[in-house]
């Protein structure tokens, strides 16, 4: 993870296998993806007769045990790690969201973010800040129940605006859903008695699953003893897959488009070598996301790569602070330089982004301490001026450096000797897809689906409110 990227949105993961030891499936599935979202974890199984939910705040290895995962038994299940983008962390925000008509029940889980939530509150006569954009989702399509939950979701998705990859179960069926600009990514795999569904591939792999295909934009997919069935339930009128996927967010070992993530990452930091090139002794990545990064600008300049930070990984979100006295002391949760392999050295430090400054701040500022002669910051994408209202978690435009700040005077405030950031075409380049293809939105300000006002946490232009 880099310095102070932007916080994932979430990780999804559905399963229909009949035999299978379902929530077993669905905690590996998960613990794949738990860099997608660190607050809480939650899973929904059905026997084919009872929906039984299990949701909690922390990470996935904190909220499941044995004892848990035997009590959650049945033939299908969908399962959610979740970064709020909508909603504060509460348990009651935590994911699967459940609903029931009294007869049928429904469980579903979100990644992304709506933009008309406002609106469709207040159609569906609730509160317009009544609970998270998923939860009003579920509810409007529990309302619909009688008619099953197909058709239900065939009538209620047409009316979503914004971005969103949904799994959802009822007791029979698996059913997964992806916005019709494509804007994250859902994937389907087939198990050896069954089929799975997941926000990235690299949890297709550890439960064993064959990657099939992804979900298409405007697709719903239903999944039961009948098969895998698709139905479209809108147009795509292009395809806005989020770039930052491939700079940041994704696993590096998982596909994205049909080439892995570790392979574009190489590619940018290859990219950079060429357009932001500098005189230094060593390479070394901002963990993790820069590993594979800072390898392709080795390659490419001939200066040895190497390692200088440490990451410790068992921080996740950690739910306790240190105190201020402890963060005046400089205790270093996340990242550590090694003093004897950087110092007397020119660096090259590769990160994938730089979001408010202060972490890329922090790590100039200790490899300095450490004795680095010179620090060189290198970031794999351009600079991130708009906000996304899209399910990351961004600051609000006045709180993004580079919103008001030129290149020169970011470097100031960092305190690097040299700043150098990938152009978008090169960005864009490293993917092998068309640059139409994606949404760049906190790159260039176009936002593929309007925001209306109001939308997201704050409006675009507006200071972030007290």
């Amino acid at each position: 993870m880099g310095a102070e990227s932007p916080k994932e949105e979430c990780g999804l993961f559905g399963v229909w296998a009949p035999g299978e030891d379902v929530s077993r499936l669905t905690y590996f599935g998960l613990f794949a993806q738990q860099h997608r979202g660190q607050e809480s974890a939650g899973m929904a199984v059905s026997d084919g007769q009872h929906l039984l939910v299990f949701k909690e705040l922390g990470l996935v290895s904190q909220v499941f045990n044995e004892a848990t995962l035997r009590t959650l038994q049945g033939d299908l299940g969908i399962g959610h790690t979740r970064y709020s983008t909508t909603g504060s962390t509460t348990w009651e925000n935590a994911q699967p969201a459940f609903k029931t008509d009294g007869e049928r029940s429904l469980a579903l889980g979100h990644n992304g973010n709506l933009v008309n939530t406002a609106e469709l509150a207040e159609r569906s006569g609730r509160p317009a800040a009544a609970t998270t954009d998923s939860d009003l989702v579920a509810g409007i399509l529990a309302r619909r129940l009688e008619a099953g939950l197909w058709d239900a979701s065939l009538a209620v998705l047409p009316d979503l605006r914004g971005a969103f990859c949904f799994v959802m179960m009822d007791e029979r069926s698996l059913y997964a859903a992806r916005d019709p600009y494509g804007l994250r990514p859902l994937s389907i795999g087939k198990l050896p008695n069954g089929y799975c569904v997941a926000s990235e591939t690299c949890a297709l792999d550890i439960v064993g699953a064959t990657f099939i295909r992804d979900v298409e934009p405007g697709e719903l997919i239903r999944i039961d003893d009948r098969g895998p069935r698709s139905a479209s339930f809108a147009e795509s009128p292009r395809k806005a897959l989020c770039i930052f996927e491939f700079v940041y967010l994704a696993r590096a070992d998982s596909r994205i488009q049909g080439t892995t993530v570790h392979e574009v990452r190489r590619k940018l930091g290859r990219r950079l070598a060429v357009e932001a090139p500098t005189q230094a002794d060593m390479v070394i990545p901002v963990p993790d996301t820069g590993h594979s990064a800072a390898q392709g600008y080795a390659e490419v300049s001939g200066i040895p790569y190497g390692e200088g930070l440490m990451k410790n990984r068992y921080v996740g979100r950690t739910f306790i602070q240190p105190s201020q006295s402890l963060r005046e002391r400089g205790v270093k949760l996340k990242l550590n330089p090694i003093p004897d392999a950087i110092r007397g050295k020119r660096l090259v430090v590769i990160d994938d982004s730089i979001v408010r400054g202060t972490t890329t701040r922090q790590i100039v500022q200790a490899l300095r301490e450490a004795g680095a002669a010179e620090v060189h910051t290198r970031i794999t994408c351009p600079p991130i001026k708009w906000p996304c209202f899209y399910g990351i978690d961004m600051p609000t435009r006045h709180e993004l450096v580079a919103s008001d700040l030129s290149v020169e005077e970011i470097r100031r405030f960092v305190g690097a000797d040299s700043l150098g950031y990938l152009s978008l075409d090169g960005m864009v380049a490293a993917t092998g897809a068309p640059k139409d293809d994606f949404c760049r939105a906190c790159f260039d300000g176009e936002y593929p689906i309007e925001v209306p006002e109001g939308a997201g946490k704050f409006l675009l232009e507006q200071p972030a409110r007290s």
